[in-house]
């Protein structure tokens, strides 16, 4: 993340929100979907990236399964039932939280 440390404290949000919307996904597809969909502004660094999925995982947040692609493993992770709904949870905590910045700021 080198362009906003405003991200930082949303990344675990945007995790859960980019494993709900592709159901699994592999570290550096999360990335790469970030900054696609932020048109580059949300850098992910594996550094920021990994400690997180590994806490997600040990809370049982999400689980990981590795799939042998092209005759490589790649580890894929996953919402568990209790991810789901953490992340609707959190999205909805995120709603409101940018609509109060919203009237804030007054964007």
């Amino acid at each position: 993340m080198k362009r906003n440390a405003l991200y930082k404290g949303t990344l675990q949000n945007i995790i859960l929100k980019l494993l709900s919307a592709e159901v699994k996904m592999y570290g550096y597809q999360m990335t790469q979907r970030a900054k696609e969909l932020t048109q580059g502004e949300l850098e992910m660094t594996e550094g920021a990236l990994y400690p997180i999925l590994h806490k997600l995982e040990n809370e049982g947040v999400i689980y990981s399964e590795i799939q042998n692609v092209n005759g490589r493993d790649r580890k894929y992770y996953l919402l568990t039932e209790k991810g789901k709904k953490q992340q609707v949870k959190q999205e909805q905590e995120m709603k409101s939280y940018i609509g109060n910045l919203n009237t804030i700021f007054n964007i």
